[in-house]
């Protein structure tokens, strides 16, 4: 059974959504991280290398957020998404979950926060 690596409230300044205002305004955007992969060669030499290093995680999902190449995207799907497929990309990464949430969401009424959550292999 792999074990998880976790990071929690990563935040980012960024275009996302479909409303007009949306697209030309960035807004916060929040995620978090769940990784999972094998930690017990790491638990027992104490050696970095023998671990995921955190800053490639936070990297993976940094680049997924801020890739303008892509475009900015319109749904929290889609970032969710980006950021799965970009984590599955480092090396000794089994699986992901991914949370993605909007906290200034626009909603006909009074919202904490619009969050979604994905998991990929």
């Amino acid at each position: 059974m792999p074990d998880t690596i976790t990071l929690e409230g990563l935040q980012f300044f960024t275009l996302i959504g479909d409303l007009p205002h949306e697209r030309t305004t960035p807004q916060p955007l929040e995620l978090d991280i769940e990784v999972r992969t094998e930690l017990s060669t790491a638990g027992r030499s104490d050696r970095l290398g023998d671990s995921l290093d955190y800053r490639l995680l936070y990297q993976a999902v940094a680049d997924a957020v801020e890739d303008e190449g892509e475009g900015a995207p319109h749904l929290l799907e889609a970032v969710a998404e980006r950021v799965a497929g970009r984590l599955l990309d480092v090396d000794g990464v089994e699986s992901v979950r991914v949370r993605c949430r909007k906290p200034r969401a626009v909603l006909p009424g009074p919202v904490a926060k619009v969050e979604i959550e994905i998991e990929r292999p």
